[in-house]
Formats: structure tokens, C-alpha cells, sequence
């Protein structure tokens, strides 16, 4: 079954400085609470597209993902799942950033497209929606003193 995951925020900085600490698709511990320790596998760059990073989250689970996209033009960044412990496949996602005109904020979306099996379904969303994406963003707001 494919589903669909989206969840937005303001974030109470430009898009520069939310877009200077999020671009590194390596440095995901680095502001999201969930994550552990990542390495980028073969050594590659981390904004080089077809790079893998395998990262530890907080529980001790490992996921490798592909960074499919990234453009510093757009601030987005799409990435694929290769291995979770969630159940599920043909996983895409895009985190990106707009400027919001007024004021020095931006507006931050994070969405997903994925398969899984229909009676799995509720609890990936809820893992993603909170425990991923929100968490993500929450900090982001902390760090920026919103």
C-alpha cells in the first residue's frame, strides 16, 4: 500500500541559517534528537548525490539511507531508504525549506512516500510524523530559540 507522510513548520531563523545547519546530509546527530552517530560509507562526500549514510538512532536501531538529491538553490534535500527497522519500502523523502517574506523565518516541510503493508501502516505514520519529523523539527525551533 502506498502512503504518504507530510508535516510542516515554522522555524524562527532565515532559510540561510535553518539551510546552513541542515544541509549536511551527514550531519543529521548534529541537530536531530533522535540520532546517535553517522558516517557517510565509502569515504564519499556528504553532498555528493549517491552517497550512503548509515546512522545509529537514539534506541540503537542502524539506517542506511541514499542521498538522491540536494540543492542549495531549492534548500531541499531527497533521500532514499535502503535499510530500516521500519517496515517498509520504496521509500522517498524531501525536507525543504521556503523563506517566509515576513519576518526572519522560514517554513520547513518534510514528506515521505513510501509501502508498507496496510495493518503496519498506522504506526509508521505516527513514528514518522512524530518521532521523526516533528522531533526534527521541534529542535529546530529550540535551537533558534523559538
Amino acid at each position: 500500500m502506498m502512503a504518504r507522510v507530510f508535516v510542516s513548520s515554522v522555524i524562527p531563523a532565515t532559510t540561510d541559517q535553518v539551510w546552513d545547519r541542515i544541509r549536511d546530509f551527514n550531519g543529521l546527530a548534529n541537530w536531530h534528537p533522535g540520532m546517535r552517530e553517522s558516517r557517510i560509507e565509502d569515504g564519499r562526500p556528504a553532498d555528493q548525490v549517491g552517497c550512503v549514510r548509515n546512522f545509529k538512532l537514539q534506541s540503537g536501531e542502524t539506517i542506511r539511507e541514499r542521498l538522491l538529491g540536494l540543492s542549495d538553490f531549492d534548500n531541499s534535500c531527497t533521500y532514499a531508504i535502503l535499510e530500516s527497522p521500519m517496515p517498509v519500502t520504496s521509500y522517498r523523502a524531501t525536507l525543504s525549506l521556503l523563506p517566509v517574506t515576513l519576518g526572519n523565518r522560514c517554513f520547513a516541510q518534510w514528506s515521505a512516500e513510501f509501502e508498507c503493508a496496510p495493518n503496519d501502516l498506522g504506526a509508521v505514520t505516527k513514528r514518522l510524523s512524530l518521532d521523526v519529523f516533528q522531533s526534527g523539527f521541534d529542535a529546530l525551533k529550540r535551537h533558534f530559540g523559538g
